[in-house]
């Protein structure tokens, strides 16, 4: 006789049948419900089997259901007390996802049923079946043919991370089969990981992939969410994003896809949505969590039970503080690693999971289980530091790694017209005035300077304000305005002396990104001028304002882009593991000059009209670099100093007609412009 198990939980195939288990401590009964091959409903001819889970130890309700076979479709219903006032929302006529389910099949149905309340009174319970409205969960294979897989586990001082959209980067692809177009099989296809290997990129990170909701509110405007940022299975490849089926063969694809890039050196991150989840807040649908213990899964007010506490803005926040909330996220974290091998995490809004008390914490329960659990060890784990209520850049343990948002700011502000040289260099130089003190190295920074979220680099630098009435909210939503880049005339022009300072500050951009010490990550198409026509928050539009346009392809940006990275790479002087010796020093890694090649006085600092700045980067043994920047509006002649080894000689710039004599003790760089010469030892 099989025996169930307490853990793990969720499904289990085992001989015979399967092992359920599911945590709750406020439920009186839990029922696995499995749907016939037809599956359209719970209707009283039989479509739906209900099996209780009648053994318990502690507050897991478990039982061994024999017969079960892989592809089964079924969910959860839990029998318990409806008090929302208290934090209560069971309703057994409520079909629920399971929390730990590897695949889903099928989408919502929105409606009053999905709902345990009336739509007009939060408090008033409605106990219309949900069943047929609801998608559902999958009994998967584990079993796959990884043939050797070994993962890449690049160093963070080799990282050239590359943020995309699985479906918008092949929807349009030309040499993608057709077939396989917006899918993990087409993010495998030779033809798109060609593009990232000849990139020269070392990992890829995937905006979200775990199951989630598309909104009834985007879908009565015709939107559809694209970003993916509306979780709600935290253990499930999203199966809108595969070509092969629903009925488990996504979980076996995304694999495919990971042993892919794995063959080609490219690791794989996620883009995790651990913050929250698409149940909202007290008006919100019962999807899964809340009808199962909302208290334990959510974090709730602490004076009005029947609210939640919400630090994402988006109605929920999980409650971190709890141990059920916490084993979800690292069994999800350890199943990612450890069945579908990838390669590290980017944890959206990640302040929010330092909140176990209300304030984020270095030391949380969420962050010391990270530090120490053994799985997640050689992984990449990379925070985005805030959340609605607060900011934390810098605040994150030694072992992670954060999206720098000064350095996308201060980049942005030296490059168009603000007055922040000062905080630029220390951008270039790895933010030591943020993490040095902390015995922290330039490779906690992950810099951008463009991301999902926000204009595109081309849009950056085309236009003065935002363009989102596509989304349907008159244009309120998204960052206000661009002013700083606007390049004069918005959107597309003929006017060869913009087009041609728009190129130069794109290449400025990208340059400070790949010579600055940190690990950089480009927003997937920057390095081909992608454009979304100024929209600014596309997280509606899953069309062409977001799929790549492969047949626009800016040939020349995407040359100079590579030959960059390849510089970058080549070079151990442009990205130090460590922060650089400071002048005086021996041996002298970095100085940081004038134009006249002299170090700057405090008074240099504080002068608006100064906008050029010098560093002289080295590594022992190793070439050296001269890298100039001039943001001011006029061109500025700068003193070269001595090179440390073979003359200097031109390595890159944003000025396709920059010139250097050989020896150089002189150079003039155009107006917003850079150069790079390199002394090759």
């Amino acid at each position: 006789m099989t025996l169930s198990q307490p853990y793990p939980l969720g499904v289990s195939v085992v001989d015979g049948g399967v092992t359920v288990a599911v945590y709750s401590e406020t439920a009186t009964a839990i029922y696995f419900c499995t749907f016939d091959s037809a599956g359209e409903g719970s209707d009283a001819a039989g479509s739906e089997t209900r099996h209780e889970l009648d053994e318990r130890t502690g507050y897991v309700f478990h039982a061994f259901v024999p017969g079960i076979e892989v592809g089964t479709r079924y969910g959860l219903r839990v029998d318990g007390e409806w008090d929302p006032a208290n934090g209560l929302r069971h309703d057994v006529a409520k079909l629920l996802l399971d929390p730990h389910a590897r695949a889903i099949e099928g989408g919502f149905e929105w409606g009053q049923a999905l709902f345990s309340h009336e739509f007009d009174d939060p408090f008033t319970r409605n106990d219309d079946d949900s069943a047929s409205a609801m998608p559902k969960c999958i009994v998967t294979d584990a079993s796959f043919d990884w043939e050797g897989d070994k993962a890449p586990r690049v160093p963070l001082d080799e990282t050239v991370i590359y943020e995309v959209h699985v479906k918008g980067f092949t929807k349009q692809h030309p040499e993608v089969p057709e077939s396989i177009r917006g899918t993990y099989a087409g993010l495998a296809d030779p033809a798109a990981i060609k593009h990232f290997v000849d990139l020269g990129v070392t990992s890829v990170e995937l905006l979200p992939i775990h199951q989630f909701a598309q909104e009834d509110t985007l879908a009565e405007k015709g939107l559809r969410n694209y970003w993916g940022y509306n979780s709600i299975g935290f253990f499930a490849p999203h199966n809108e994003y595969s070509s092969s089926g629903q009925a488990g063969e996504q979980v076996a694809e995304f694999k495919a896809m990971v042993k892919a890039f794995h063959a080609a050196g490219l690791e794989v991150i996620l883009d995790v949505v651990f913050n929250h989840t698409a149940e909202g807040n007290h008006q919100g649908p019962t999807l899964s969590f809340k009808g199962i213990d909302n208290a334990s899964y959510y974090r709730l007010v602490e004076d009005d039970r029947g609210s939640y506490f919400d630090t994402t803005g988006t109605g929920n926040s999980l409650n971190v503080g709890h141990p059920a909330a916490l084993r979800l996220i690292m069994d999800s974290l350890r199943y990612w690693v450890t069945e579908m091998h990838v390669d590290g995490f980017r944890f959206d809004l990640a302040t929010t999971l330092t909140r176990q008390d209300g304030d984020a914490e270095k030391h949380s329960a969420f962050l010391d289980l990270c530090h120490q659990d053994p799985v997640l060890a050689p992984v990449k784990l990379i925070a985005e530091p805030w959340d609605t209520a607060g900011y934390q850049v810098g605040g994150f343990p030694a072992d992670w790694s954060e999206w720098n948002g000064k350095f996308r700011d201060d980049t942005r502000e030296y490059w168009g017209s603000g007055d922040v040289l000062g905080t630029f260099t220390q951008r270039v130089l790895g933010s030591p005035d943020v993490y040095e003190g902390d015995r922290r190295s330039p490779l906690s920074s992950v810099n951008f300077v463009t991301a999902h979220d926000g204009f595109t680099l081309r849009d950056l630098t085309s236009y003065a304000e935002k363009h989102n009435e596509a989304n349907g909210e008159d244009n309120n939503d998204g960052e206000s305005n661009n002013a700083s880049f606007n390049g004069g005339i918005e959107g597309d022009t003929d006017d060869a002396a913009v087009l041609e300072w728009r190129g130069r500050q794109q290449r400025n951009l990208l340059a400070t990104l790949l010579l600055s010490a940190g690990v950089p990550m480009i927003l997937g198409g920057d390095e081909m001028g992608r454009t979304q026509g100024g929209n600014n928050n596309a997280y509606c539009q899953d069309d062409e304002i977001s799929w790549f346009d492969w047949k626009a392809v800016d040939r020349d940006l995407l040359e100079f882009t590579t030959s960059l990275i390849a510089l970058r790479q080549s070079a151990p002087a442009l990205r130090p593991s460590w922060f650089r010796t400071a002048p005086g020093d021996s041996p002298r890694t970095v100085e940081i000059l004038r134009a006249d090649a002299r170090p700057f006085e405090e008074a240099d600092w504080q002068d608006p009209e100064n906008r050029a700045v010098m560093f002289v980067l080295g590594h022992e043994g190793a070439d050296s670099f001269a890298v100039l920047m001039n943001a001011a509006q006029n061109g500025v002649e700068f003193t070269v100093p001595e090179a440390p080894f073979g003359e200097w000689e031109l390595a890159s710039s944003s000025d396709p007609e920059q010139q250097v004599a050989s020896p150089v003790s002189t150079l003039i760089v155009r107006d917003a412009s850079f150069t790079v010469l390199r002394s090759k030892a």
